[in-house]
Parts: structure tokens; C-alpha cells; sequence
């Protein structure tokens, strides 16, 4: 008996250890530095996070706001995914000098790329502020409470002390129960340094994302550029090479099953402790609505891309964006019924209210569960028709988008008169070349006829606008598409006049009359009350967070993401997402030729990297005669951890978090060490499509390679 309590006690450490989690890196505790050096780690806390010296924090930069990068050289290099460099890249592409297509790679500094409104963003130092932001918040309603709070933050961002280069950013945690100010150094001169083809850093485009096997090249090189000081400047010529506190050397040894791995960066949001009729909601309502919106919508567009190409390239960047979070939303839902979510989360909450009553807190505490059934319960058709509205109007449908930008510009003229509303109109009128420019009136016209029918007879009937009770799609749609608004000249014809004219042939076009009367019904009808009603499930959350936090002391609560930086650990670890199917932990080069289709826009794969391939020409790279391209692990990410760097036991680079399997996308609301896992590209196979296909060989000799496990360094 004696034995079996021992093995129970250390499986649930195990499990335990494996769940990552999403820790501030300046409070891992105690707890923290156990698990991970049960895991495998051979650093301190203090390694990862110090503002007395140099720690692996000062490697790890805010990629423009979104995504994460890391410095990997003493001259600035900085690596990051390709997918968050894409738009940088396609800037700098032309028929001349495609670089989506073909890669660039500069050989020398002078060929750098500059690139304007591109940063990255240093932590200096993070400090706990909680006592100061909730000052004289206390008596006050929740409504009045949260202007306190905005004021006070206001206040404490101009007053905290800094450096003139710095600035001041105060953040909640712990649903308001915490605050953190976090000292920030902001670089605004980055350049673009290198790319790989998109066949290698898109590989497998929408059909391979969210899903393991995974065999993608997702990585990009730029370098951060200083004044004279090292300090953040705009871009000049005279500009130099930024020289960082500290750089991630690179480790060549590579990864097997539970070797530790580390994840550094910017999770961008999470909801881990909605209650369980939140989670049901999500599972039951809102995520299938939303699902059979883009689907539909995919559907049209899919149709047509596969006839015309033109149509196809018009759509690309469109349909992949679409198709990201549908995608992500079907493996989320389908993970959270598969590990049985809200049963768990409906045990947990039977455990806290017996705590609720052991200790007497029932006066504090014992309504929380009831408080939010009947809130959530009241909430439902608002949430429902919210995303109806900006699914279907704000997202999917590109006409009544644009006819929202015009319903917003008299809202402006309305609100705030006429200077702001000739202001908005003369941007708005410069800005509609780009949207016309890949607009199809064609395919637009049937996602809409396709859109409207979901919204006419599945959004909540009393919030429907007159004209969509008992609508007929089809006759709808031939009014709708007869607007104005379905050409770039039209557009301009609209907008073309004063005031009083514009405003009169708006409200004549039949696109914008139909716009106006589901903005308004939802203006005035769903969006208060919606609200309303979620102000009170926050000011809840909050009490229910703190009551999580009081009540069990010794627990791994970890705050929600909220793009700040965080440290997140487990190991490389394969996993059975169904019956009778096992991933394994690695790919190989050898999937990349398996999933080979010539010519195709996922799956071409370039002539040169068939050549490595055939004549098996790795390098230093290669591991027994194989070329590793990907791995997984245990580790929690979610959006914004995109080029996160993966380091393992010593804080040297093994990896570049991009992606999550598709079973374990529900990682956001439930953690499941069981399914959820973290995709990262190996660092070798950075390495050797920079060495051996791209001879970027002043790159390589740039980096500080290691081989900890014999200890030769390059």
C-alpha cells in the first residue's frame, strides 16, 4: 500500500510537472524551479529572468506588437517565424524580385532591407504595482471601479521612474487581481535579413496548419539596428548593429523524447478558468455558429479559386485567414468534448464550493456558481447574435464591411460633426483602392447569399432588422449586389460631394440601407445589453479568481495570456490523438518529399532542396543520415507565442515555436497534457536551409554554435 501511495503521489508530480502552465517570468517561485529541474533544467530562476545581470529575458523581444522573436548573434541578429514576417517580406517583393517566391538573403549588411513602423520591444524590468492601481477602488461600482483603475494607471505610467528612451506599461493579471508595470525598450529600426521561399516557410500552407505530421520551414531572419549608444532610434544610414545584454547560443546537439524544452514570449490570450457553463456555451452555441459561417463562406471561395486563377490569387491571403481560426475552432471544440472539459471543470467547482463552505466563506463566495449560471444563462442570444453580426457583417462578407465603414462615417457625422466627418471620408476614399483592388463581386455575391440566409434564420429571431424576417436569399442578394459599393468607381461616386450629398446617396444604396438597419438593431439592442450583462460575469471572474487564489495557496495558478511575456516549460513528447494512432515527437526531411506535389501552391518543394535531399548533403545538421525538420512538446502556447524561441536544459536554442496540433487547440480554455502540444521547427533545419540551401554563410558565422552535450563550441 505503502508503494502504491509513493507511485500515485509521484505520477501526479509527473503529470503535474508536464503541464507548463504560463509563469511571469520575474515570479517563478520555488515551485516553479523544481518542476523544471525535475523536468531536466540545468538553469536558475535567476537565469531566465534578472535585472541585475544579463538573463535569457534580454533575448526575447515583442516582434512588432504580435509575435515573438529572440536575438541570436552579439550583432543584433534576430529570429522569428516566417508567417510573422510575411507581410514585410510580400512589401519588399516585386515581379522583379519575388521574394515570396524565391527567398531573399542578404550576404552583406549594406543589403539589408529597412522597413518603416517594424519593431521589436525589450522587458528591462517587471514589478508587482497591484497596491497602487487598485488605490481607492474599493467603495466604488464596478463601473465607477474600472475608471478609478484606468486613471490610476494613467497616472502611475507618467509618474513610475524611466529612462528617457523608455517607456511605462502597467497590465492586469489574475482577472484584476494583479497588476504588473513592465519597463519596456522599444527598437525601431529592423531590418529584413533573410527568408526562405515560401514552399519552405509556408510548406503545407492551410492544409498542414493546426495539424501534426508537420514539415514547415517557419523562420525568418532580421537584425535590430541602435544609435551610437545602443539606444532605439528611427532608421538612419548611420545606425549600427544593436549589441544585446545577452544572445541565445545555438545548440547543435538537437532533441529526443522528454528532453526539457523551454518556451519564451508573448501568449497573446487565454481563458483557463471559465466556469464550466461558460465552456459549455462556447462548446454548444457560439463556436458551432461561427464554424458554420466560415465554412459556408470557404465553401464559396473554394469553388471559385479552384477555377480561375486570378480569382485564386486574389483570395489566397483572405481564404487562409478565414480558414486560420474556423480551422482552430473545430479542433478546439472537438478537444474540449474529447477530454471532457466541462464534466471536469463541473467536478472542480463541486471541490471549491466544499472548500467554500469548510472554511465559511459561503457569504463571500457560495452565490459564485449560481451568479454565473444566470448570467451566462441571460447572456446567450446577445453573445449568439454578437458573433452572428460580426462574423457575417464585420469578417466574411466584404461588401457589408465596406458598407460598415460608411455606416460608421455618418455615425461619425452624427456624433462629431462635420471636420471629423470629411477627415474620415477623404482616408476612407484613399484607403478603397487597396480593399477594390482584391475584391470579387462575383464571389463576394454568393458568401453572401450564403451569409444572410445563416443570419435571417439562425441569429435570435428578436434581434433581426425588419427586412430579414422571412427574407428570401436570393432576391435579397440581386438587390443587395446592385449597389454602388461593389466597385472602386462606385464607391468613389458615393462618396463624391458635400455632406448633406453624400449622406443622401449612401441612404439611398440598398447595400448600405441593409447595413444600417443590422448596425442599428444591434447598436442599440444587442451591444448594450451584451455589455451590460458582461460586466457583471467580469467583475465575477475577478471574484472567482481571487477566491481560486485564497483558497488554494499551494496550486499551480498561472495567470491568463495577454501578450506579456511569459516562460512556459514540458518536454518533447508525441501523443494519440485517436484510437489506435500514435505521433511521434519528430519529422524528417523525408516528409517533405512524401507530401511533395509539383507545382502546387502548399506542396512545392524547391529543386535545390530535392537536391540536399537526394544526394543527403546535411552538414553538420544531418543526424544519422536524416534531416530533422519539426518536433513537439508539452509546452502551453497559444497566438502571439509565433517565433518564440524553444531552448532546452542550459538556454541554448533548440527550436522555433510556431504552431499547435489541431486536437489540443482547446489549450486556450483547457489544458490537457495529454493532447495539447506545441509545434516548433528545429533549429538544424534553420540552420541548414540558411547553410547548405541558401549560402548564407556570414549569417552562420555569426551565430555561437554549441554542442553542450560534448562541450566543443564553434
Amino acid at each position: 500500500m505503502k508503494f502504491l501511495r509513493l507511485f500515485v503521489l509521484l505520477f501526479i508530480v509527473q503529470a503535474s510537472a508536464q503541464q507548463g502552465g504560463m509563469w511571469i517570468p520575474s515570479l517563478l517561485n520555488g515551485m516553479n524551479e523544481k518542476e523544471m529541474k525535475h523536468l531536466g533544467m540545468k538553469m536558475t530562476a535567476d537565469d531566465i529572468y534578472s535585472v541585475n545581470k544579463s538573463s535569457l529575458k534580454d533575448a526575447v523581444p515583442h516582434f512588432n506588437g504580435g509575435c515573438t522573436s529572440e536575438v541570436i548573434s552579439p550583432k543584433g541578429l534576430l529570429l522569428t517565424n516566417h508567417h510573422c514576417g510575411f507581410d514585410v517580406i510580400q512589401n519588399h517583393s516585386t515581379v522583379e524580385h519575388d521574394y515570396l517566391t524565391n527567398g531573399f538573403w542578404a550576404y552583406k549588411m549594406e543589403d539589408e532591407l529597412p522597413n518603416e513602423d517594424l519593431v521589436v520591444t525589450f522587458i528591462v524590468k517587471i514589478e508587482d504595482v497591484t497596491a497602487k492601481v487598485l488605490e481607492g477602488t474599493s467603495t466604488l461600482s464596478e463601473a465607477d471601479k474600472q475608471k478609478k483603475i484606468q486613471e490610476n494607471i494613467a497616472a502611475l505610467s507618467n509618474s513610475l521612474p524611466k529612462e528617457s528612451w523608455q517607456e511605462n506599461r502597467i497590465r492586469t493579471f489574475y482577472e484584476g487581481n494583479q497588476y504588473m508595470h513592465f519597463v519596456t525598450e522599444t527598437y525601431k529600426d529592423v531590418r529584413l535579413v533573410g527568408a526562405p521561399p515560401s514552399s519552405i516557410g509556408k510548406f503545407g500552407s492551410d492544409t498542414d496548419n493546426w495539424v501534426w505530421p508537420r514539415h514547415t520551414g517557419d523562420f525568418s531572419l532580421f537584425r535590430i539596428y541602435a544609435d551610437k549608444n545602443n539606444r532605439p532610434a528611427a532608421y538612419s544610414k548611420d545606425n549600427v548593429p544593436y549589441v544585446p545584454k545577452h544572445f541565445l547560443p545555438v545548440s547543435l546537439d538537437g532533441v529526443k523524447e522528454d528532453d526539457f524544452t523551454m518556451v519564451f514570449g508573448y501568449p497573446g490570450r487565454t481563458t483557463e478558468y471559465l466556469p464550466a457553463v461558460a465552456v459549455a456555451q462556447i462548446v454548444n452555441e457560439l463556436n458551432p455558429a461561427k464554424i458554420e459561417i466560415r465554412d459556408r463562406a470557404l465553401k464559396v471561395a473554394d469553388g471559385f479559386m479552384r477555377k480561375d486563377n486570378a480569382i485564386k490569387i486574389q483570395y489566397a491571403s483572405k481564404y487562409a485567414s478565414i480558414a486560420n481560426y474556423w480551422k482552430k475552432w473545430i479542433g478546439e471544440t472537438q478537444g474540449l468534448k474529447k477530454s471532457n472539459a466541462v464534466a471536469i471543470k463541473k467536478k472542480q467547482e463541486a471541490a471549491f464550493m466544499e472548500k467554500v463552505a469548510k472554511v465559511g466563506k459561503q457569504a463571500e463566495y457560495g452565490n459564485l456558481l449560481s451568479d454565473f449560471e444566470n448570467n451566462y444563462t441571460e447572456i446567450a442570444p446577445y453573445a449568439l447574435s454578437r458573433d452572428y453580426f460580426i462574423e457575417v457583417v464585420l469578417r466574411n462578407t466584404e461588401l457589408l464591411t465596406v458598407a460598415y465603414k460608411m455606416y460608421q462615417l455618418e455615425q461619425l457625422y452624427t456624433n462629431k460633426g462635420e471636420q471629423a466627418f470629411t477627415d474620415r471620408k477623404n482616408n476612407l476614399a484613399k484607403g478603397l483602392g487597396d480593399f477594390y483592388k482584391d475584391f470579387n463581386k462575383n464571389v463576394d455575391e454568393k458568401v453572401f447569399e450564403q451569409l444572410i440566409d445563416l443570419y435571417a434564420n439562425k441569429s435570435p429571431k428578436q434581434f433581426l432588422p425588419a427586412s430579414l424576417t422571412n427574407a428570401d436569399a436570393q432576391k435579397l442578394t440581386a438587390e443587395v449586389y446592385a449597389s454602388k459599393l461593389v466597385s472602386f468607381e462606385g464607391a468613389k461616386d458615393l462618396l463624391n460631394g458635400d455632406t448633406k450629398t453624400v449622406l443622401a446617396n449612401l441612404n439611398n444604396d440598398k447595400a448600405f440601407q441593409l447595413v444600417k438597419e443590422m448596425a442599428d438593431k444591434f447598436s442599440k439592442e444587442v451591444a448594450p445589453k451584451y455589455d451590460e450583462i458582461n460586466l457583471k460575469i467580469t467583475a465575477l471572474q475577478r471574484t472567482y479568481m481571487k477566491a481560486q487564489l485564497e483558497l488554494n495557496k499551494d496550486a499551480r495558478i498561472f495567470p491568463d495570456a495577454n501578450s506579456t511575456l511569459r516562460v512556459t516549460y514540458g518536454k518533447v513528447k508525441g501523443y494519440e490523438p485517436k484510437d489506435a494512432t500514435i505521433y511521434k515527437p519528430m519529422t524528417y526531411l523525408d516528409g517533405v518529399l512524401e507530401k511533395y506535389i509539383p507545382g502546387d501552391y502548399e506542396f512545392d518543394v524547391p529543386k535545390k532542396l530535392i537536391d540536399l535531399y537526394n544526394t543527403k548533403d546535411y552538414g553538420a545538421y544531418g543526424e544519422n543520415g536524416k534531416m530533422p525538420v519539426c518536433f513537439i512538446g508539452t509546452n502551453h502556447t497559444t497566438g502571439g507565442n509565433s517565433g518564440s524561441p524553444a531552448v532546452d536544459a542550459d538556454g541554448n536554442l533548440i527550436g522555433l515555436n510556431f504552431d499547435r496540433v489541431w486536437e489540443g487547440t482547446m489549450s486556450d480554455i483547457y489544458y490537457d497534457p495529454s493532447i495539447c502540444r506545441n509545434v516548433m521547427v528545429d533549429i538544424r533545419y534553420v540552420l541548414f536551409i540558411m547553410d547548405k540551401y541558401a549560402g548564407a554563410k556570414n549569417l552562420i558565422d555569426e551565430l555561437k554554435i554549441v554542442h553542450p552535450k560534448t562541450k566543443n563550441k564553434k
